[in-house]
C-alpha cells in the first residue's frame, strides 16, 4: 500500500501536522504518518535578501533525505516560502512527482494583521496540503473555484475553496489510480 509521509521542516509549529493525518488519509486513502526523525533544518533554503525560503530546494532537499521511500512526501514548514518569479507561494509540488512542500506562514490570520485562529489556520493548511499533493498524483488546476485543486494565489481564495475534490479531479484521480476512493 502507497503512503504519505509529513515531514517538518524549521521553522515550523509542530501542533499543526498530526491534525493533517486523517483528512489526508481520507482523501488519498493511503496510510499517512508523521516521520519521527529529525526534522528538516530549512536554513539552507534561506534567501536572506528576501527573508523567505526558495520551496523549489526544500523540494531537492525532501527527495535526498527520503530518496528510499516509496510513497508521497509532504514537507510542511512555517518559513515564508517564493520561488524566483513570484512574491510568494504557499507551497509547491512536483507534478506527478513524490514530493510537495505548504507553508503555514502566510495560512496565518496575524500575517494580515488580525487575531490569530487556530482552527481557520489548520483547515487553510489542509486545503493547500490536499492541493499540493494532489500535483503529485497528476491532477492540474481546476476551473471549479471549490474544488480544493482550484489555483489560489491569496487568502481568500484559499477561503472560497472547500478541501475536497470535485466529481472531475476525484475521477482523474480514481483513474490513474484504481482503488483509491477519495474524500
Amino acid at each position: 500500500m502507497s503512503s504519505i509521509l509529513i515531514v517538518e521542516i524549521t521553522p515550523a509549529d509542530r501542533s499543526l501536522l498530526a491534525p493533517l493525518v486523517q483528512p489526508l488519509r481520507k482523501t488519498f486513502s493511503q496510510s499517512v504518518e508523521v516521520t519521527q526523525a529529525q526534522p528538516l533544518d530549512g536554513s539552507f533554503a534561506l534567501n536572506v535578501s528576501r527573508n523567505q525560503y526558495g520551496s523549489t530546494p526544500i523540494l531537492s532537499a525532501l527527495l535526498e533525505k527520503f530518496e528510499d521511500f516509496e510513497g508521497r512526501i509532504l514537507g510542511v514548514t512555517s518559513g515564508d516560502l517564493f520561488v524566483p518569479v513570484l512574491t510568494y507561494v504557499f507551497g509547491e509540488a512536483q507534478l506527478n512527482g513524490k514530493a510537495a512542500v505548504v507553508s503555514s506562514h502566510r495560512l496565518r490570520d496575524e500575517f494580515y494583521g488580525l487575531q490569530p485562529n487556530k482552527q481557520l489556520l489548520q483547515l487553510r493548511l489542509l486545503k493547500e496540503s490536499i492541493h499540493e499533493l494532489g500535483h503529485t498524483f497528476g491532477l492540474l488546476h481546476c476551473k471549479d473555484y471549490l474544488c480544493v485543486m482550484h489555483s489560489s494565489t491569496g487568502v481568500e481564495e484559499i477561503d472560497v475553496k472547500t478541501e475536497k475534490l470535485c466529481a472531475d479531479c476525484k475521477e482523474k484521480l480514481f483513474s490513474k489510480y484504481p482503488g483509491r476512493m477519495g474524500n
